[in-house]
């Protein structure tokens, strides 16, 4: 006899129950909390509430990739877009929330990664209000810099404050590359904008006058320099040494008309190729965004401020978009972040969405061309 509605809701609730208990054991206090939140809205449902199933998804610990040992980890921030205090309160707290994050860490992570984008519209006031933000980390900072921050005066506070925008280092056998990769041919003198008026066309996802970004081609002399620098910069690098490079914008063609795109990769790519391991960590896009192309893996970074939706068009086929963010909740669909530096030079990406689980993309999901170590997939339709 076929059961009743009822009956087969009941059945459910039990069953969900009973994996409930399974894993409390495996939840952290974080973890704890939010499963049990779920849980208390499924108990509503028994009780003659609409039924909301929830659905449990398995701790992201500090596990060894695909068997092989994390060497060491770094964290990062990104794409704050500062205003000043007094008119956006709300993305300061974001910072200072990641901040916190960061500096709660145990163990602490070797150094920390600021991908680009800390102020909004490159005002003196903002950029001094992130380097104020920042400074209370713990560990050794690294900054980069966004489009949002160079267009107002094309990098004079930012290289006040910061240093310069490409450079390189050495830490524990890999060779880290940071670059400017938001470069783009001057379409401003022209016209007679005002800074402002070009740092508020800048600013936009869809800028009508804009050009795309570049790393070794923008205005004046300034991306080619950068090209030679790369050039001389990789050549005194064995081809065994592992590369991560640190770029504001993803170093492939996403979507043009966002500007999730830069319109040299396949140069930048070309001066990589030799290399065994080479891992890009980008900015910009503001979402959990993964690709692979030849021997390069790339990771999209979360953004603190607010998340993008996904492009119509143009995204890499590994990337497992997540669910549409919750306009009501402020830190939905952003957060921060960690990367684990394996000793075969490769690297996993870990995604502290706030206000979810976190999500672990491995290396080894990149290398199999996602057949192996999948991350969950939402159960939801994406947008």
């Amino acid at each position: 006899m076929p059961k009743m509605p009822s009956e087969r809701k009941e059945e459910q609730y039990l069953k969900e129950r009973e994996e409930f208990f399974k894993m409390l054991p495996k939840l952290n206090r974080r973890q704890f909390l939010k499963v049990a939140m779920a849980s208390a809205a499924v108990a509503l449902a028994k009780n003659q509430f609409p039924p909301h199933s929830f659905q449990i998804v398995e701790a992201v610990e500090a596990k060894q990739g695909g068997g092989t040992e994390v060497k060491f980890r770094f964290a990062y921030i990104s794409d704050t877009h500062l205003y000043e205090r007094k008119l956006n309160e709300r993305f300061v707290r974001a910072a200072l929330k990641a901040v916190q994050d960061v500096n709660a860490l145990d163990p602490q992570p070797d150094f920390v990664l600021f991908g680009g984008d800390l102020a909004q519209l490159g005002q003196p006031e903002e950029l001094k209000l992130g380097k104020e933000i920042l400074s209370e980390l713990k560990p050794k900072l690294y900054m980069m810099v966004g489009e949002h921050d160079w267009y107002l005066d094309l990098g004079e506070k930012w290289i006040e404050l910061f240093g310069q925008p490409y450079y390189s280092f050495d830490h524990k056998g890999v060779h880290f590359i940071v670059l400017n990769s938001v470069l783009v041919d001057d379409y401003w003198t022209e016209s007679k904008m005002t800074p402002m008026e070009r740092m508020k066309f800048m600013a936009q996802l869809d800028n009508p006058k804009g050009r795309p970004f570049t790393v070794g081609r923008g205005y004046g002399d300034v991306g080619k320099k950068q090209f030679e620098w790369l050039k001389q910069d990789l050549a005194k690098v064995s081809k065994d040494t592992p590369i991560v490079v640190f770029s504001h914008s993803p170093l492939y063609k996403y979507y043009k008309p966002w500007n999730f795109w830069t319109d040299d990769a396949e140069e930048v790519q070309a001066l990589l190729r030799p290399f065994k391991n080479v891992t890009v960590i980008h900015g910009h896009t503001h979402q959990p965004v993964f690709n692979k192309i030849g021997n390069i893996n790339f990771y999209g970074m979360l953004s603190t401020a607010w998340p993008w939706p996904y492009a119509p068009t143009g995204l890499p086929k590994l990337t497992i978009k997540m669910n549409r963010a919750d306009p009501f909740d402020q830190f939905d669909g952003c957060g921060d972040g960690t990367v684990e530096v394996l000793a075969n030079g490769k690297a996993n990406k870990i995604y502290n969405l706030w206000s979810r689980e976190p999500m672990k993309v491995t290396a080894r999901y990149l290398e199999s061309g996602g057949k192996e170590e999948v991350p969950p997939v939402p159960a939801d339709p994406s947008f």
